[in-house]
Formats: C-alpha cells, structure tokens, sequence
C-alpha cells in the first residue's frame, strides 16, 4: 500500500509541476524533486502524527509545522501584493504567484530571499520530528540539498530577469534564515 501512495503522490507531483518541469535547467524540477522527499518522508512517519502529543519530538514538530504555514502566508500574501504578478510575464516554467514583475524586498522577503522554500525546509523538519529516524535523516538530507539546488537556480533565473538588482539584494539578505543563513 506504501508504495501505491509513494507512487500515486509523485504522479500527482509531476502533473501539478508539469509546466515548471518543461525546461530541465529550471528550478522547477529541482523543486520536484524536493516535493517528492518531503511526500517520502510524510509517508513514513504519518502514523506518529498524533502519538505522544506532548513529547518533545511532537512539540518541536508542532513548532516546525507552525512555522511553516507561517512562513507560506507571509511570503504568499507579500509576492501577491508586492510582487505585480501578471500572468502575462513570458516564462511557462512558473507558476501564477511566481510571475512576478517587480522584485520583492519587503515584509519576510526584506530578510529571507526564499522564504516559501523555507517553509518546505521547517515542513520537512516537522513531518522528520514526528519519528525521527536514520532513514527519515537521509530524506530530509535529500530535500535539503534540492532546496538548496533549487534556490540556487531560481537566483539565476531572477539575475537574468532582474539584473543587478537583484544581485544587490543578494549582498542584504540570507537565503533561508534571517540573520544567519
């Protein structure tokens, strides 16, 4: 049954990311592939949502997953309001909210250049705490690293659409974390 939903989950994946995976030098596939381990590792430790609810396991889950929803809306709301996002803009690898036409420096992006990924990393981190494990490690290691790929080619992709701009705003910001990374 495991792998049916492993299965099932990538396929929907690949279908909602089909545009973004066109080009297989975009951030989109990398993105993917990030997707598909945090689906890996929620499938591994689904069962131990709710178990020992005041462990300190599930409290810094809980956390994480706090954090993370946080960290989507914020940077949702900010990219919507912001961001001038016109559908219109010439690149079919992104998604709607991504479509932005003006570079976005303030709310969460004045101090974290990536905060949707961040929100990834701290979900990973919450679905991991649920039952941390080697094998939850190594998954979470993997989405890391995808993240990390994918940040690192969405920043060229930007440096190509906005310029020194956003090369300026590289030199003020962190990537995941305010302050320290």
């Amino acid at each position: 049954m495991k792998i049916i939903l492993l299965v099932s989950g990538f396929l929907l994946l690949i279908i909602i990311s089909r545009k973004s995976i066109r080009s297989i030098r975009s951030h989109g596939l990398y993105r993917l592939i990030a997707w598909m381990g945090l689906w890996a590792i929620f499938l591994q430790n689904w069962r131990h949502w709710f178990r020992d609810p005041f462990s300190i396991n599930q409290i810094i889950s809980w956390v994480s997953l706090l954090i993370s929803i946080i960290l989507l809306i914020i940077s949702v709301a900010s990219l919507r309001q912001a961001g001038n996002p016109e559908k219109s803009r010439p690149d079919d690898t992104l998604f709607g909210i991504e479509k932005t036409t003006k570079l976005v420096t303030s709310g969460i992006y004045r101090y974290i250049r990536h905060p949707m990924y961040s929100s990834l990393l701290f979900l990973g981190l919450g679905i991991f705490f649920k039952a941390p494990s080697l094998w939850g490690v190594c998954i979470l290691a993997f989405v890391i690293v995808f993240l990390l790929l994918t940040a690192h080619t969405e920043e060229k992709e930007d440096i190509q659409y906005f310029g020194d701009e956003y090369q300026a705003y590289q030199q003020r910001t962190k990537k995941f974390i305010p302050y320290a990374w």
